[in-house]
């Protein structure tokens, strides 16, 4: 159920949230004062506001677990995209740089960083990864890793072509490790239910009130759907409103000749 809601757009995840919070808030208020349990609701009146102060305090403290975790993957996603441009933009240069001829190495990395923008990107808003990527990035490892390098451009420079495309591959995985996390349910069921859990409090506190509790009810519900939602549309780092976009990769391109 998460996983369907969290594929949306994120227009229509708002939508989502707000239907299903404003009708928890809408039966609480209905029960309190119009349904047929109106009654027996009545005889809990009296009932202390700081006695509810609790269920509070624990979603907004879940809620800032998860906006941690939320936004800490996003760091996450940033530094790995980070860390492979900042490696194929060395490798490029140091290829440029060197002496012997390495125009193999330079076509394999422009290959490489093709498939990642064209092939690779889109495939990972669905959580997936392009085997045109993975080939390609194994041709990469294959040229940097000949040994006649050594010989034509020295020990020194070709130890740090080898551990900077190594730093690629780890950058990848990374990246595509983020990408194809799970989203924690557990976390998010938790945090969904002591939002309606705060709503039965506010009812409960507002039974002879009817208006202040309608009133009570709606700015909760309507902070809650603020942050929940703000939250939803960043849970997946290369999906949703804002996804991190592969233009740091395709920067790269501009930096390696194409072939002749």
């Amino acid at each position: 159920m998460f996983n369907l809601w969290l594929d949306q757009p994120s227009w229509l995840i708002f939508v989502l949230l707000a239907a299903g919070l404003a009708s928890t808030a809408l039966l609480v208020h209905w029960l309190s004062h119009h349904g047929p349990t109106r009654r027996t609701a009545a005889s809990f009146v009296g009932v202390q506001g700081a006695f509810f102060t609790s269920i509070s305090v624990l979603f907004a403290l879940f809620s800032g677990f998860l906006g941690n975790d939320v936004w800490e993957r996003h760091r996450q996603a940033s530094r790995a995209v980070q860390a492979e441009r900042d490696s194929l933009l060395a490798i490029g240069t140091l290829s440029i740089a060197t002496i012997s001829d390495m125009a193999d190495i330079r076509a394999a990395l422009r290959a490489y960083v093709e498939a990642v923008v064209a092939d690779e990107w889109p495939r990972m808003a669905d959580q997936g990864q392009s085997a045109l990527a993975a080939q390609a990035l194994g041709e990469v490892l294959r040229q940097v890793a000949r040994p006649e390098i050594t010989a034509e451009a020295g020990a020194a420079a070709h130890a740090a072509l080898l551990d900077l495309a190594l730093r690629v591959r780890t950058a990848r995985n990374d990246r595509l490790a983020i990408s194809g996390a799970d989203y924690d349910a557990e976390k998010w069921a938790t945090v969904l239910a002591l939002a309606v859990l705060t709503q039965v409090g506010i009812g409960l506190v507002q039974l002879d009130r009817m208006r202040p509790q309608a009133a009570a009810l709606c700015v909760f519900t309507t902070a809650a759907v603020v942050t929940l939602g703000l939250l939803a549309i960043r849970e997946r780092p290369f999906d949703g409103a804002y996804p991190i976009r592969p233009d740091a990769i395709r920067d790269v391109l501009a930096t390696i000749p194409p072939p002749s």
